[in-house]
This record gives structure tokens, sequence and C-alpha cells, in this order.
């Protein structure tokens, strides 16, 4: 089967309405899979002024705002107009990326037209709970995931150590990796910018602690804040710059009213900024792969990260940075203290993350999908001789 055989109806809950880490990766999949020659549709919740311009053909499926996160939109429908659409395009892969309504209805509109579905994991969804105190939830979520996912004939896991918890909660089987890669023309080391740096308020002999990307309590929000204030009490200079914007803003400014704010940022003036913070502080524990992680190394900065599944696949640690308790403030507030007193340990760690950095070309890790695509269709076809489904 050629890639030019493929026909892809991906479904997603945001393809670019608000940017993450999870709709750059979808929209960079879609680039690379119309450059090969697949047939590419991408299905999705749209607004008026989108936070960038989509990748490929976009159809507008049915959404309302989620209560308390306005700015996301919930797909709550699959109307005949948009099932017209399908098969007028005839895909024969049908892409999921969010286990939400639209998902589910999506998977089940592709088992009863006997096409393979392809699941790909972006974020711990049932991790989220946790931060908005419903842990009650996390079973119910769990069962709805493990539905969605065993319906599909194949799982794309962004690491290693994603896959092995999918696993484990019983998914799925037939689980394979889709890594994630890094524009390194944008992140490099070369975007260090010391007047820059300079001209927001981060002094030459101040190490400058990076936060990056959603302003979000999910983003652990509350364990930066901590260690910042633990880490303040060992009397060393530095200056936490807060990269990305949200929702959670003014709570985290006022939990850090030292800190400097850049809002959103995009582009170069995103990769001057990485690259000129001196370490990257990572407390999240939502993520599925940890594409700022990736991106702060790519700029020759070491990582401290809760030792999770977003950071295990790339932070090494007392290698390329260090992993600690994800609810011990005194071990993040302690790798702070042991890079501020070192900077060549910094800078060695920092050396070794981009080394990393170097080996994770996109279009070699979403050759990967189309791999996947295929074992699916193959899967798919043989389950329908065999059964009759």
């Amino acid at each position: 089967m050629q890639p030019s055989d493929l026909r892809v109806a991906l479904f997603s809950g945001n393809y670019n309405y608000v940017r993450d880490g999870a709709n750059q990766a979808l929209n960079r999949l879609v680039g690379y899979l119309l450059r090969q020659g697949v047939h590419v549709r991408v299905y999705s919740p749209t607004v008026e002024n989108p936070a960038f311009p989509a990748t490929g053909d976009l159809v507008s499926v049915p959404a309302i705002p989620i209560p308390g996160r306005s700015e996301y939109r919930l797909p709550i429908s699959l109307p005949s107009r948009i099932r017209r659409d399908l098969e007028a395009f005839a895909p024969n892969i049908v892409h999921v990326s969010s286990p939400d309504i639209v998902g589910h209805r999506a998977v089940t509109w592709a088992r009863r037209h006997k096409i393979a579905a392809v699941a790909s994991v972006h974020t711990r969804f049932d991790t989220y709970l946790a931060y908005y105190h419903l842990q009650a939830l996390e079973p119910l979520a769990r069962g709805i995931m493990r539905r969605f996912y065993h319906r599909c004939e194949v799982v794309l896991a962004p690491a290693a150590s994603t896959a092995e918890i999918l696993r484990a909660q019983r998914m799925n089987r037939d689980i394979t990796l889709w890594s994630r890669g890094i524009d390194r023309d944008q992140f490099n080391p070369e975007r260090r910018d010391m007047e820059w740096r300079r001209s927001i308020g981060i002094a030459d002999d101040e190490m400058a602690i990076l936060f990056l990307g959603r302003v979000v309590m999910e983003k652990g929000l509350d364990v930066f804040a901590d260690a910042i204030h633990a880490f303040a009490e060992l009397g060393l200079k530095h200056k936490a710059l807060i990269v990305g914007e949200g929702p959670a803003r003014p709570w985290f400014e006022e939990q850090l009213p030292d800190a400097i704010f850049t809002g959103e940022i995009t582009g170069a003036d995103l990769a001057r900024a990485v690259a000129s913070a001196d370490v990257f502080l990572n407390p999240s524990i939502t993520e599925a792969f940890g594409n700022v992680t990736l991106e702060s190394m790519a700029c020759g900065l070491p990582v401290i990260a809760a030792e999770s599944t977003g950071a295990t696949n790339l932070v090494h640690d007392g290698v390329t940075g260090m992993l600690v308790d994800g609810t011990d403030i005194e071990e993040f507030a302690g790798a702070l203290a042991a890079y501020a007193r070192d900077p060549e340990l910094r800078q060695r760690h920092g050396q070794r993350g981009l080394e990393i950095a170097r080996t994770m070309d996109w279009d070699t890790i979403n050759s990967a999908v189309i791999r996947a695509y295929r074992h699916a269709i193959i899967k798919r076809e043989r389950l329908s001789r065999l059964t009759g489904r």
C-alpha cells in the first residue's frame, strides 16, 4: 500500500483554535502526510479567530464551551452533514486524537463501515481530575477511556513510559510509538540573547528558572510556585520566567509577584525566551510526552521534572537533568540549588540534553504513523474476513 492509497479522517477536539503541544504535533503530522501524498481531512471545532492557521482541509464540528474553561470547546455531535462529508471523503483510516463525545462517535462510525480506527494519546486526561478535586471520578474516566481505546485497531503512544501505563490500565494491547520531534531551526542554543534577558529584568548573575506552557492548574502551577518559594529561602540569586498564557495567570501572578510573565509568544520570540533561560522546571504530571521539555533540551537547558510519563522518556536523571518526586517541594528546591551552585553541572546536563534533542527528527518520527495506519488497515481487513464484522 502506497501513501497515496491512504485516506485519513482525523478527529481533534482542538486542532488550531487554542495553541498547545498536541495540536501543533497534529498539524505537523498532517503537513507531513500531505507531502507524502496521503489524503487527509480534519474534523474539529472551530472559532472565528484561531490561534494559528490550520494545516490541510478543516471541517467544523458542533461544539460548546467547556464550563469553567471557556477557551476550549467540547465537540458534542456528529450530525448528518458531517456523516455525509465523511462518506463522500471515503476514508480508509479514522484517526481520533481525543476520547471526547465526537471521538467516540467517530470510532462507532468507523466500526459500522468496517474502517480501521487509530487513536493517538496526547494527554493523560485522567490525571487532570486531581487538580480539580475530582479524584473519585478517576475510575469512571478510565473506564470510559478503556472502552474508547479498546474499539480502535491501534493506539499511538508518544513515549514508552506512556505505553507501559496504557498497557497496565488495559487500554489496548496493540500500542505503538509515535514520538515527538523538534524544529531545530527554531529551538537551538544560538537563540540565547543576554541583551533580551537584561531588557526584561534578569540580571546576568541570576539563574533564570523557566516555566513553559499553558498557564492552567493541571500543569502543576502550585508545585512550581511552592518550589520557587522554597528555593528562595536559600538566598541564591534567581528569577522565575513564565512563558505562556492561560486562565490561571492571575492566580500564578499573585503567587509569584517577582516573576517575569511574557504572556503567549511564538516563533523566534518563543525560542529566544526558552534559550535565554538557565534551567527548565517542569512539575506537570499530566503530560503524555512533554513537548516543552524537548524544546527546552533543544535550547541546551537542563531539566528538573516530576518523575512521570511526560518526563522519564526524555530526562535522564543525573545526565540531562534531574527527576524528582512530583509532590516533594524540597526535592525541587534542592535540584534548583544544585544547578545554582554549580553552573558547570548546569552546562554539562544541558549539553547532553541537546545531544538527545538533535536525534529527534520530525519526518522520521512521523513516518511511524504511516506504518501504524497500514498495520491498522490490514488488521481490520483480517478481522472482517474472520468475523464478518
